[in-house]
């Protein structure tokens, strides 16, 4: 097995988490925050949106069944990574489409992929992602950890996160656990 980790940021975490949980070759996945000035953060403090941090999610993978790339196309065919600041009705720096990369290459990938994206033209706009170096990790709140799976029915999850959920299922099949 080949463990390694990627962070991605791309709105609200509880979708990016439902989504990357049905990945083949994904051993966890984390809800969390990061790239932030305050230790420790709350959920309740980054949503005041003044400690720099986005919700993110952690994913442990085995590179030997789903490789790094594979994970930025899910990630860019799952977000609007054209929006600054925002996903959808979610609005504010910590729902920012941000890339925390842990090495060069992982920098380098993320790179290639949005000069390819770009260059196709696949968004109708300028890419905005940010490309981060990861520096500390912040997981949040149990009660956000698997949310998705443990809310179905609630609201924001039947509006928001079951569509992007569905999405993945049909766009991405071939990469699904």
């Amino acid at each position: 097995m080949d463990r390694q980790v990627a962070v991605l940021a791309g709105g609200c975490f509880w979708c990016l988490e439902a989504v990357f949980l049905e990945v083949k070759g994904v051993l966890s996945v984390e809800s969390g925050y990061c790239g932030g000035t305050l230790s420790d953060p709350s959920y309740e403090e980054v949503c005041g949106g003044r400690t720099g941090h986005a919700e993110a999610v952690r994913i442990e993978f085995d590179a030997q069944r789903i490789g790094y790339r594979d994970l930025l196309g899910i990630y860019f065919g799952i977000h609007d990574p054209t929006t600054p600041d925002r996903q959808g009705h979610d609005v504010g720096s910590q729902y920012r489409s941000a890339i925390f990369f842990v090495d060069e290459a992982q920098q380098r990938d993320a790179r290639d992929a949005i000069d390819r994206l770009e260059r196709e033209r696949v968004f109708d706009a300028p890419i905005v992602t940010q490309l981060v170096p990861l520096g500390r990790w912040y997981p949040a709140e149990p009660h956000h950890q698997r949310y998705f799976e443990r809310n179905p029915h609630q609201g924001y999850c039947r509006a928001v996160v079951s569509p992007k959920v569905a999405k993945f299922r049909q766009r991405f099949a071939q990469l699904r656990a």
